[in-house]
């Protein structure tokens, strides 16, 4: 008999605008891993979906090494393994797969060596690889999410949207790397910039808690990080505008992008033409999804073969 374990973490999105490394919603497109553990050692990475035939199949791949980095702190030597990793979540782009992915391994490598998994442990070990928890917190406990690190450490907090926001991502034909979005951005900003991100970010916190979602057009305003960006993702501000005019209640560069997100309510046609077609304008291809938010975050199962 052969054990099987399963685990699925879902695409997020951080920033939201003004929110640079502390805000992240959870999205529902994901990252789904099956392993099974047999006799012997070594083992098989098959890869589907987003990344098939281009994401690493060795030790270097995110789900392995999360997986590696359990085993290594709890002492076990694994089995001969089968990973079959099915992601939905396209690469570069803005949509948290790379945190998805290892957070995946993670949460995996604890089940096949027998622990319980405890989210407060998968998110420590996220953040420890990923350098910042904006995309591993609404991960792993889904929803919306707010983390901050002080003096003892860091703090995180989820609150659950309002039932009818939905999220519209228009996924343009190009990769963006995080290493790059970040280079671009200043040393500094002044105190001016500073103040105005700061009451967005209390702004738009307090308008998705209170239901005030006609408040996010505003809050969702950025000057921190996105006007750094705009060579790296052409056409971003006329993509913002087209959902706005298209009635989307707020929208923003999705992570570090390229990916530009938008939310809406109930009635979200034509939202998501107006952002493809505003990039069509820059001579730019993109594909628009219409998701919901996710609220139940990291998922896991175990069942015998």
């Amino acid at each position: 008999m052969t054990t099987e374990w399963y685990v699925r973490v879902p695409a997020t999105s951080a920033n939201l605008g003004p929110g640079f490394d502390c805000l992240g919603v959870a999205l529902g497109m994901y990252h789904e891993l099956r392993v099974e553990e047999g006799e012997g050692a070594g083992g098989e990475i098959e890869v589907f979906g987003e990344g098939e035939g281009v994401v690493a199949r060795d030790e270097s791949n995110h789900v392995y090494r999360g997986m590696a980095r359990v085993f290594e702190r709890r002492g076990y030597k694994a089995g001969r393994l089968l990973v079959r990793s099915n992601n939905e979540i396209p690469l570069a782009r803005g949509l948290g797969s790379s945190a998805a992915a290892y957070a995946a391994g993670v949460a995996m490598g604890t089940l096949v060596s027998g622990g319980e998994v405890d989210r407060g442990e998968v998110i420590e070990l996220g953040v420890e690889a990923e350098g910042h928890p904006d995309n591993i917190v609404p991960a792993i406990l889904g929803g919306f999410t707010v983390t901050g690190v002080g003096a003892e450490g860091m703090g995180y907090v989820r609150l659950e949207l309002p039932a009818e926001l939905k999220a519209v991502v228009a996924v343009p034909n190009f990769e963006l790397s995080t290493e790059a979005a970040r280079e671009v951005l200043p040393g500094e900003v002044s105190f001016a910039q500073a103040v105005a991100n700061q009451g967005r970010v209390g702004l738009l916190v307090a308008a998705l808690a209170a239901r005030r979602l006609d408040l996010l057009r505003t809050a969702m305003e950025d000057c921190l990080h996105q006007p750094y960006r705009t060579d790296l993702v052409p056409g971003m501000d006329a993509v913002v505008r087209a959902a706005l005019d298209a009635g989307a209640w707020g929208a923003a560069l999705s992570g570090a992008g390229p990916t530009m997100l938008a939310f809406v309510g109930d009635e979200v046609e034509g939202v998501g033409d107006a952002m493809v077609g505003a990039w069509a304008k820059e001579g730019v291809e993109a594909e628009c999804r219409i998701l919901e938010i996710d609220r139940a975050g990291l998922q896991i199962e175990r069942g015998e073969k």
